[in-house]
């Protein structure tokens, strides 16, 4: 079975965080929790971590992961352009539950699957996340269940699904909130909301003016 760390404990938060970290490294993945739900990772600059972490969900190349920073200058370095709108946005919603999708740097070598030179990236706002991934550097993560389960809300709903295929779970208690984030495309001229989720649309257009939604 993966190895369980309780983050409430500190010293267990302390070598849960180091035994994580150790893992994205090896290309294992991992179970965190976000200020959404729990999510599954993996290093985002791994192709067979990301292809590990797409088999783990039952999910196809099709469905490639979002990748979560623990900074915003990581984020930056991810993207081509933020466009007109990215940066306000980050600055009134991050870290926090919007996902932004971006024009990918073209110069990364990294394999996310199907992705048609975009990425979705999100700085979370929940202090374990941030922590490893201030170890780790960008993650592809994805909700922490098999693909058409219900998200995971606990470490122990996470395991129940995933089971041997996460090295190590960051057990941070249940989630405050089991809403996704928002996803909002920045690739069209005019803003896209491609999920409903925790920032309201009224929210997003009081930054960038108008939205469109399907």
């Amino acid at each position: 079975m993966g190895r369980r760390y309780d983050c409430a404990d500190a010293e267990q938060r302390a070598a849960g965080l180091t035994d994580a970290a150790s893992a994205v490294r090896k290309g294992e993945l991992v179970v965190l929790p976000t200020d959404t739900v729990y999510g599954i990772g993996a290093d985002a600059f791994t192709p067979s971590a990301v292809t590990a972490l797409l088999e783990a969900k039952g999910r196809g190349r099709d469905m490639p992961p979002p990748v979560l920073v623990g900074t915003v200058r990581a984020a930056n370095a991810l993207v081509e352009d933020l466009g007109p709108y990215g940066q306000d946005l980050i600055d009134a919603f991050w870290p926090g539950p919007l996902t932004l999708v971006c024009k990918a740097n073209r110069s990364l070598s990294w394999d996310l699957g199907d992705t048609k030179g975009t990425v979705a990236v999100r700085m979370p706002l929940h202090p374990v996340a941030l922590d490893l991934l201030k170890e780790t550097g960008p993650m592809a993560v994805s909700s922490a269940n098999r693909s058409g389960a219900p998200a995971a809300t606990t470490a122990q709903n996470a395991e129940e699904q995933l089971g041997d295929a996460i090295a190590v779970y960051l057990d941070g208690g249940p989630c405050a909130d089991d809403t996704p984030s928002s996803i909002l495309d920045l690739t069209t001229a005019v803003p896209r909301l491609l999920r409903k989720g925790a920032i309201s649309v009224e929210k997003l257009r009081g930054i960038v003016g108008y939205v469109a939604t399907d």
